[in-house]
């Protein structure tokens, strides 16, 4: 079963982690993952752009490296900035040092304070070590825009119903969902436009 919506037991859980902001009822937090890369992320700020929209993107440092000019754009138009480490590393599949060092690296070039997991995975060590030096910020709504067995229909339908005032939306700037993120993201704004939200990026206080 695909969980859109974050169950309230998990946010209960791990409440050390961010997950939404649920005094923020005229508010969405707009996510993206994985980038940036040329294929897509100046696709994703064009769009932003032109419907003067934020968001937050948690960039893989390697990417940054590759293209740098590519998130200094990022920070230029007005956007937040998180760091999900330097390889996208899989925190269940690698040695804990690792997966530190890896987060590290990444924030010698991306320099923020927001922290996502790779694939949401953290262990309860690597959690309470990385929350120290950073926020870790989950999500209160997953898009499923790069589970291409979902239609884009199906992940509408779900947002229409779901998403509430107060919630981190997670999507994705990677370049295997490239022709399908130019259908989702602006079917998505659309269809939440009539509920007037007020787009906000994640920042520290």
């Amino acid at each position: 079963m695909k969980l859109y919506k974050t169950p309230r037991f998990l946010r209960l859980i791990f409440k050390r982690r961010t997950w939404g902001f649920s005094l923020d009822k005229n508010a969405i937090y707009l996510t993206f993952d994985d980038g940036p890369h040329p294929d897509i992320t100046p696709w994703v700020l064009d769009f932003l752009k032109e419907k003067n929209l934020v968001a937050t993107f948690f960039c893989v440092g390697e990417n940054v490296v590759r293209y740098p000019e590519i998130y200094q754009r990022i920070i230029d138009e007005g956007h937040a900035v998180g760091n999900h480490t330097m390889k996208h590393l899989n925190a269940l599949k690698v040695k804990p040092k690792d997966y530190l060092k890896s987060i590290e690296d990444a924030q010698k070039v991306i320099q923020s304070k927001l922290f996502r997991p790779p694939y949401g995975r953290l262990t309860p060590t690597l959690a309470k070590k990385i929350r120290s030096k950073y926020t870790i910020v989950m999500w209160s709504w997953l898009s499923y825009d790069f589970d291409k067995t979902i239609s884009v229909e199906k992940i509408l339908e779900k947002g229409k119903k779901q998403i509430k005032g107060g919630d981190i939306l997670v999507l994705h700037d990677n370049p295997k969902i490239t022709e399908r993120q130019k259908i989702l993201l602006p079917a998505l704004i659309s269809i939440l436009s009539d509920k007037n939200f007020e787009y906000k990026i994640l920042k520290l206080d």
